[in-house]
């Protein structure tokens, strides 16, 4: 017998879900089969984040896969893929670092079709996610970081984003303060930014400007209280930076522009 919506929302209430009869629309949205919408509940119930539970995330109007133990994009990083798509020409060619579900990847592929889109990330269940989500319309790589990158995009990027570690830039101490959610269903090389959360920004940082083209863009999502530490890793490294950020989503972007041609360009140590 189909579960009724008002004992599922009362479970998912109790189980601490604050959106509970969104969640129970969605789960019965997702089958027909009382079996496998009581299997839905009860996996949601225990704590796995509901698009885990599901197998997709709304992302940027976009419907985005999400498999199991996979980093969960989150609303805020609609502000960063924004921007670059307005930095982004019809034939850019973009790069997305720590590409996870390769959602920022997949809502650029599906704005400019014409762009030359690569995803990258070190984990390989995102990595087959992210194949999932682009298919034909970029190129997923397993790898930290640029190391898998083709060298014949040296210096030819026009845009590098990065939402690195992909959010929320935890610092290794913090990591267990987390909710459940994050903590017990995502991967902790998603999550642990280093002793201040921001180890792989500057790593980004740092290596980006040997692949931008002359005036090209570093994207970086980040918090409004480590937006220095950000610019500071970006400006570093021969970019100059201006930040934005959206009240609505909670949200706050770097965006640095390398002007010097990349070659007389010498990174700072960060």
């Amino acid at each position: 017998m189909m579960p009724t919506r008002r004992a599922v929302i009362e479970r998912l209430r109790a189980a601490g879900c604050v959106f509970a009869e969104q969640e129970a629309d969605i789960l019965f949205a997702a089958t027909r089969d009382p079996a496998l919408v009581e299997a839905l509940v009860a996996e949601r119930v225990l704590g796995r984040p509901l698009e885990q539970v599901v197998g997709w995330a709304e992302f940027a109007g976009m419907r985005i896969i999400v498999e199991p133990g996979v980093f969960v994009p989150r609303r805020r990083t609609e502000l960063l893929v924004a921007q670059v798509l307005e930095l982004a020409g019809a034939s850019a060619i973009v790069v997305d670092l720590c590409c996870g579900s390769g959602a920022i990847a997949a809502v650029v592929a599906a704005h400019r079709l014409g762009a030359d889109v690569y995803a990258v990330d070190i984990d390989p269940d995102a990595i087959r996610c992210a194949r999932r989500n682009l298919g034909d319309a970029g190129q997923v790589l397993l790898g930290d970081l640029d190391t898998p990158l083709p060298a014949s995009l040296r210096g030819r990027v026009d845009v590098m984003v990065a939402n690195a570690p992909y959010a929320p830039y935890v610092p290794t101490s913090e990591i267990r303060w987390l909710p459940p959610e994050a903590r017990v269903h995502e991967r902790a090389v998603t999550l642990d930014g280093g002793s201040d959360g921001l180890d792989v920004q500057r790593r980004v940082a740092a290596v980006a400007p040997g692949w931008l083209t002359s005036g090209g863009h570093l994207l970086i999502e980040t918090s409004a209280h480590q937006c220095e530490s950000t610019v500071a890793a970006c400006t570093a490294n021969g970019f100059t930076t201006q930040v934005v950020t959206s009240d609505d989503l909670g949200a706050t972007v770097v965006i640095g522009t390398l002007k010097e041609r990349v070659g007389t360009v010498e990174p700072g140590r960060v």
